[in-house]
This record gives C-alpha cells, sequence and structure tokens, in this order.
C-alpha cells in the first residue's frame, strides 16, 4: 500500500512523536476531510482509548504547527482492528497462517487478486496458499492487502487480549 505525497509529508511529521510513544504507525489515510490515523501497540497489536488520546494528543500540535493539510479536517486516531490492513512486510509474518486477500497494482499472469492464506514473508516476497497452490507475490507489488475475518482470526485476538490482560493484571 502506498501513501500519496500529502500522506507521506504527514507520516514524516508524526511517526516519530507515535514511535517515542512507543507505538507503531501501522496506517495514515486523508480522505474526505478526514485525517485517519491507525497505530497500534507492538506488543498487543491494538490500542486502548487512553492510547488513542495520548497519540492524538502529541501529534495535534505538531500538524498545526507544520500545517500540511489545507483547510479544517477531522483527526481520527484507532486501531487497525481485528481485520486490519497488512501495510509493512512485517506484518505477513507476524499473521503468517491467518487468510487474507491481497490485490495487486499491476495482473500477475492475468490476475490481480487473490485470497489464501499468509505462509510469510522472505526477501520481499509474500508466500500465499491459494486454493490452486502458493504463490509468491512481491511485497512491493501490493496495492491492497486485508486479513479476513475467520473464527480463527477472532481467537487469536481474543487469546492474545486475554493473555495481554493477565500480564497487566500480575504487573
Amino acid at each position: 500500500m502506498k501513501l500519496n505525497a500529502l500522506e507521506q509529508k504527514i507520516d514524516g511529521i508524526i511517526r516519530p512523536a507515535i514511535e517515542d510513544l512507543g507505538f507503531d504507525l501501522v496506517w495514515l489515510e486523508f480522505s474526505g476531510g478526514a485525517l485517519q490515523i491507525y497505530a497500534e501497540d507492538p506488543k498487543t497489536g491494538n490500542l486502548t482509548l487512553k492510547n488513542c488520546t495520548d497519540i492524538s494528543r502529541e501529534v495535534s500540535p505538531l500538524l498545526e504547527v507544520e500545517d500540511p493539510i489545507d483547510g479544517a479536517y477531522r483527526l481520527e486516531v484507532s486501531s487497525p482492528g481485528i481485520d486490519r490492513l497488512l501495510t509493512r512486510a512485517k506484518d505477513y509474518d507476524r499473521y503468517a497462517g491467518f487468510d487474507v486477500k491481497i490485490e495487486l497494482d499491476m495482473p500477475m499472469d492475468g490476475q490481480k487478486r487473490f485470497r489464501g492464506t499468509i505462509e510469510g514473508e522472505k526477501d520481499g516476497e509474500i508466500a500465499l496458499k491459494t486454493d490452486t497452490g502458493l504463490v509468491n507475490l512481491r511485497f512491493s507489488d501490493i496495492s491492497k492487502a486485508k486479513l479476513v475475518m475467520t473464527d480463527d482470526l477472532i481467537e487469536a485476538s481474543k487469546a492474545l487480549a486475554s493473555a495481554n490482560d493477565n500480564q497487566t493484571d500480575e504487573n
């Protein structure tokens, strides 16, 4: 997935602040008067409401000073969610074993859309197990990739949330 020039500029402004707070910037998008920021705690893959508020309070002044967006806009900060977009090469290792829908910039052997189970990422290629066999897609050719909501994904998300709740209770 690729950012346009404005989104790249915004990314450069806000990414260091988000990372300083201990979070990963997963994706951002400016569309229809809204700047949507998707971030996560690298340990949990999620954000709490407090985390979203902390990020918003940190990046709002930076955006006001740098003023990359002409006119008024709405700032929205959220977790990428369970059926999240996969925007980084490392996401394909993290979510190996789960189902994904992938769309390429240009067709590969006449096919632009793929659905299958993620096998992982190696040397810039995503291995995807499909109904017709294993395909390797170059990460740089992917225009959009999103996890598919399945029972397995929901259960894994619940298990991770439970493990993190237990860890928080112990600390």
